[in-house]
This record gives structure tokens, sequence and C-alpha cells, in this order.
């Protein structure tokens, strides 16, 4: 079928390239709409009890303080005539603000939790209205009009909407400077590869159509639901690793076919039976795994699956649909603008490097097998220790104006520690809150609790520390808990689940929120479905490889190989990211690691894994189906395939490593964890482990049960 596809694309390959480039030309249109249409933050679960306590703050008490405006005196205190007059002029000004509905002011309040040590620094926090995008957009506003410096003070703005700001402005700056990067690096490598200008450049418009055709996509699918702007980040390493690796395995055996003699027609069609039947397996591997994120509710992941598989796919098609056709027209002038060294390169064929590694390897496998499994194991260790947590401040640089705002309340403020939100859905009795207040105040970590009904240290009375007046509602109640606490530790952690151990006032419900409560329900709630988004992968990776390969024990090894693989990445991200090794070059603050982006680099790290995978057993099962014994399927396999497979890698790792010259950390974090992923993956797992479990098994590795030996040559699917 593929054949005869590849036939008809021959026939009408100039209809074809007209055809997309007409499509290119309107995705490019309407992509660049999908920049307006995508939105920040999706860190959270819509449905966690924290979100909808965060709602019930926004709607009935103005909303938790998301902008701080930070003011420090030029000279003296800020409570000398000309900082105050500026703070109180701030002030003034932001209580007009029409997207601002709370402010509290050191100015006005007069509360000493407001004003720094030294008296140099006060704060206004006020809350933008708003969902996380729109407060984000809001907040950038009034940043750019009250973030200023004059005579009297130098103002700063932090908070979570401010670092909402800064994380979208330092992603946009990585964006580009990992794509200055990456692109000259690809290209030169490219050149390098493909040893001519033509053959170099046609990967390149193939990854330019799956960029943008992914933009469109989002454009689209922004349009009706939320869609996260990083996934943009993955649109752009992905569509151009992936066009290049689609490319390179369909230019190189195209050029193999015309070096044995095939003529253009037949060269074309044979490549698009043989590794064009690759490239559909691959590209299903990798979107099965990316499949998997469809299975979390916050939207941040689940925008990767829809950039992802829609990458994915759109590299295959525009691989298989104008790349042929390009080739049609081109014929024997793909290897045009010839380097001069890179005769070997333009006609295809064996690697004398690889067949020299994989024999070495097949003689002795235990020799270099039982060491690079150790190493894999070894890099695994830290993995061990790994601490979860979720974005803030700390993902940004220390020169981020947000971050500073931030280090600067934790160090010279008192009163900034960590806060919990109890909030209750409807009215309570006074009495009934004065007791649930006070039972919450004797709970261990907590230093105080202001509510409606009173305030409380460790039971008895105290003085308030927030106006009573503004924590009572008609139909809810806000009860705030102070605590000494460092935020989103595992003592915060478990403090919150004490307080919802706490039975609520009256029989009425009460929602606990804030960052710990978030960092606890995000935790949960990707922990709950994580089983099912590990169920989606090995089972797409078992049936695919299956119907691939027709064996029962290379879908095993395959998933026992990757898994080993990105145990080994994931260890040295947390040696590197946790435990801040590395933090002075790359200019990043130790943290624990991001739940959501560690889950989306396993998956996508997986997903690139399988496929070089099906590169490699596509062209090992074919010389085994024809005859030759499994050893040297091997090694011939190897020695064809495997200069793609390290071609392919290097590039792909190129696009993805370049992030690691961003900003915001875990960007860093998700770029050096895929590109080392695939570098292992290429090296140790391709070049050692794969050849000795071969040699290893023999003719084992084929085994499969006459029945579904039956099934699989009836349905066909193995490569051509």
């Amino acid at each position: 079928m593929l054949y005869r596809y590849g036939t008809f694309i021959h026939r009408r390959a100039r209809l074809v390239l007209v055809l997309a480039a007409l499509a290119l030309a309107v995705c490019t249109a309407v992509g660049i709409g999908a920049f307006g249409q995508l939105k920040g933050g999706g860190f959270n679960d819509p449905d966690a009890e924290a979100t909808r306590a965060e709602h019930v703050i926004d709607t009935q008490f103005g909303g938790r303080s998301n902008l701080v405006f930070l003011l420090h005196a030029t000279t003296g205190s800020v409570d000398a005539p000309a900082a105050a007059q500026a703070g109180r002029a701030l002030t003034q000004r932001l209580n007009h603000e029409p997207d601002v509905d709370t402010v509290v002011s050191y100015w006005t309040a007069k509360a000493p939790a407001l004003r720094s040590h030294d008296s140099t620094q006060a704060m206004i926090a006020v809350h933008v209205t708003g969902d996380d995008d729109q407060s984000t957009t809001r907040a950038k506003a009034l940043i750019s009009r009250y973030a200023v410096t004059n005579s009297a003070a130098t103002i700063q703005a932090g908070g979570s909407a401010a670092a909402s700001v800064d994380i979208n402005d330092q992603v946009t700056t990585s964006l580009l400077r990992a794509e200055a990067i990456a692109v000259p690096l690809t290209t030169l490598l490219l050149l390098l590869v493909f040893g001519s200008l033509v053959a170099a450049l046609l990967p390149l418009l193939v990854g330019t159509i799956a960029i943008m055709g992914t933009f469109a996509e989002l454009f689209v699918v922004g349009s009706v639901t939320d869609v996260s702007v990083f996934s943009i980040n993955m649109t752009t390493a992905l569509g151009l690793g992936l066009g290049i690796d689609y490319s390179l395995l369909l230019i190189s055996r195209f050029r193999e076919h015309l070096a044995q003699g095939q003529p253009v027609p037949g060269a074309v069609a044979a490549t698009v039976a043989s590794a064009g039947r690759t490239v559909l397996f691959a590209a299903a591997t990798v979107a099965a795994a990316l499949t998997a994120l469809l299975v979390f509710p916050q939207y941040f992941l689940r925008s990767f699956a829809y950039a992802g598989i829609g990458v994915v796919l759109i590299s295959a098609a525009s691989a298989l649909l104008v790349l042929p056709a390009l080739l049609s027209v081109l014929g024997a002038k793909v290897n045009s603008g010839r380097i001069p060294w890179s005769a070997a390169a333009t006609r295809g064929g064996e690697s004398r490097i690889w067949r020299h590694i994989t024999t070495a390897v097949q003689r002795r496998p235990a020799r270099y097998a039982v060491p690079a499994l150790l190493l894999l194991l070894f890099l695994a260790v830290p993995l061990t220790d790994a601490q979860l947590g979720t974005p803030d401040q700390g993902v940004l640089p220390k020169n981020t104006a947000s971050r500073q705002v931030s280090d600067h309340l934790t160090a010279d403020f008192s009163g900034q520690g960590d806060q919990i939100d109890v909030v209750t859905t409807a009215a309570v009795p006074p009495a009934a809150l004065s007791q649930y207040a006070r039972s919450l105040s004797r709970l261990p970590g907590v230093a105080a609790v202001d509510s409606s009904a009173g305030s409380y240290r460790r039971g008895a009375p105290t003085t308030a520390s927030l106006d009573p007046a503004t924590l009572g509602r008609p139909h809810a109640q806000r009860i705030v808990l102070s605590t000494n606490l460092t935020t989103k530790s595992a003592t915060a952690q478990d403090l919150v689940a004490k307080v919802r151990a706490v039975p609520s006032p009256a029989a009425v419900q009460a929602l606990v929120g804030g960052p710990d409560a978030d960092l606890v329900d995000t935790s949960s709630s990707i922990g709950n479905r994580l089983p099912y988004a590990a169920l989606i992968i090995i089972a797409s990776t078992l049936l695919l490889l299956f119907a691939f390969t027709g064996s029962l024990l290379q879908p095993v090894r395959a998933l026992l190989f990757n898994a080993l693989t990105l145990s080994a990445t994931a260890g040295v991200l947390v040696w590197m990211f946790q435990d801040g090794h590395g933090s002075g070059a790359l200019s990043f603050t130790a943290r624990p690691m991001d739940m959501s982006m560690l889950i989306l680099f396993l998956c996508i790290a997986f997903g690139l894994s399988m496929d070089y995978e099906v590169f490699l057993i596509s062209r090992i099962k074919e010389l085994h189906d024809r005859g030759m014994p499994t050893a040297d399927a091997v090694t011939t396999g190897l020695a064809r395939t495997g200069r793609i497979v390290s071609a392919a890698a290097a590039l792909l790792a190129v696009s993805l490593l370049a992030f690691a010259a961003g900003t915001v950390s875990f960007l860093q974090m998700f770029g050096i964890g895929s590109g080392l992923a695939i570098v292992l993956d290429a090296t140790l797992v391709r070049a050692v482990l794969l050849p000795a479990f071969m040699r290893a098994f023999g003719e084992a590795n084929w085994y499969c049960p006459a029945p579904l030996r039956r099934l699989h040559r009836r349905i066909a699917l193995a490569e051509a």
C-alpha cells in the first residue's frame, strides 16, 4: 500500500508541492494568532479543594494579594515626608484602578508587618482581578505604570502576578535565545550529516511546516479550551527536531536506493514503502506517549498533549507527503551543493564505526553491558531523594524584579511567614466560628489565627493582625492561619493535612487553601492519575511494537530500557536542580523538582526514545526477515542505521539542550533533561545495551506464539 502511495506522490509531485505551499501560507497566517489565544498558569487542578477555596476568596473576600509594590526610600525612612508622600500617592492611584479590588498599604494601615525592620522599605499589597491569564495581563499594565524610580523612592513589583509576568517575559526571551543557538548549530550539523546543501535544507523545510501547522492547530484548540503559552516552546523544539529525524531517515534511504542504481520513481516508492512505514510507527509511539498527558486535569500538562500530538502528526504527514514530492522533483539533485569530504554521506550505506562498535559488543556482551548498566543505575541514585514542588518566584533569576521583591520580603520583613486560608461556603454562628478558630490555633506550627469572631494564639485570645470586618461575609467566613514555617516545606504540607482533619464548624463545609494546600492538592491530583498515564504508555508501547516487530520480547525490552534511561536522567536532574550542582554556571536557584515539568519531561523523553527504538529495530527486523541470523542482522542493521540515529539524536539534542541557555529554571530542567535522555539513549542504550541484549537472547528475540504470529502476518505491519 505504501509503495503504491509513493508512486502516486511521485506522479503528482508538483501538484502536491503547490498545495503544500498554499497550506503553509494559510497555517502561517492562522498560526500567528495562536500567541494571543494561549494562556499562562494552568498548574493547578481546577476541581481541587485549594482551587475552590481560592475561588471563594476571590468572589467573597476581594481575593488574596497577588501583586506587591515594594517602596524603597531613596534616603532615610519610609515615614520621611518625601517617601511617605510617594507611598500615599501610589496607594490612592491604586485604589482608583478598575482592575484592583483590594489595596492594603502601610501608609493607611500603619501595620508593622508592612514595614521592613530598618524602616527603609514598605509595601502596598493589592489583588488584581481575573483568572491567571487576565490577572497577569492586568498586572503587567500596572507594573509598567507604577514600578518606577524617582527622587523619593524606588518602587519594585512582586507577588504571584508579577512573577507570572516575569516568567512569561523570561520564557519568551529564553525561546529566542534557544532558537538563536539551535538553528545555526542545527544547520551546520545538517550540512555535516547530509554532505550537501540541498539535502540539508529539506529537513528544515519539513520542520518549518510542522511548526507552523502546529501553531495553527493551537490557535483552533485555544479558541475552545485553555492552552498554556508554554506549549509554544515544545512546538518549536519538537517540530524542528522531529522534522529533521523523519527527513533524515527518508533522505538516507532514498540515497541508498539511488546509489543502488534504482530510477527516481522506484527510489521514491521504495523509500516510502520502507522508511515511510518506520516513520508512521515512530510517530505513533511518540503521539501515544504524549496522549498520556490528557489524563491530568491541569491544562498546563494537557496543553503539551495538544501541541505534542499535533507537532508529531504534522511532522510525519509533511515528511510522508511533502518530502517524497520534493525528492521526486529533485531526483539525483538532492546531492547538489556537495561538501568535498562528504562522499560517504551522500551515498548513504553503512557506518564502519557503528559496525565496529556493534561487533565488539556482541563479541563480549557482558564486558560492555555491565559497566553501562551500572553507570545508568548510579546516575539514577539521586532520584530516591527527590522532593516535589510547584512553580513560584524561585524559578526566576535573582536579578528579576519579582524575585528580588520576594527575597526582600523574606529577609527584611516580619510576619511574612507561611499563611494558610480556611474558608466556609455558608454562614457560621459566631460561637461555633470562635471555637473552630481556637481549635486551629492549638495545632503545632500555627503561630496565630484571625477570624471575624476573634484572633487566637495557642487557644487564647490575642491582638488581631487583620481587620475582623474583612474576614466575615453573610454567606462565607475566612479564617487566616499565620505560621513561621517555610512555604511548601514538608512541615507546612503536614500542617495542611492537620487543618483539614479538624472538624468544620456547625457542619458547614470548610475549604483549605493557600500555596501549601495547592502543592498538596497538585501532588495528590497528579499522583492519583499517574497510574492511568503509565498504563496508557505501557499498553500503547506493547501493542505498537508488537505490531511492528511481531515479537513479544522486543516490546518488553524497549520498556525496560526506556525506564532505565528515564530513571538515570531524572536522577541527574535531581542532582542538578534540587541539590544545586551547576547552579552557578546556569544561574538558577536550587529548589524542589517541579511536578508538572517532571511529568512532561518523562512523557516526552519516553516518546523520543521510542522514536529511535523504532528506527533501529526496523532495519534489524527487515534484515532478519530476509534470512539473516539475529547477530548478523543486529550488526548490519546498526551499521546501516546507527549513523542516522546518532545524527538524529545529536540534532534533536541540540534543539533541546539550547534551552539550558534560558533563564527560567524549569525550562532549563526540561531542555537539559530531554536532551540528556536522548544522548544516553543513543549511546549507552542503543550502542551497547541493545546489541548485548540481542546477542544474549539470539533467535528468542523474535519469539511469538503461533496464533499471534498468524495475526501479525495477516495485518502485515512490519517494515516492507
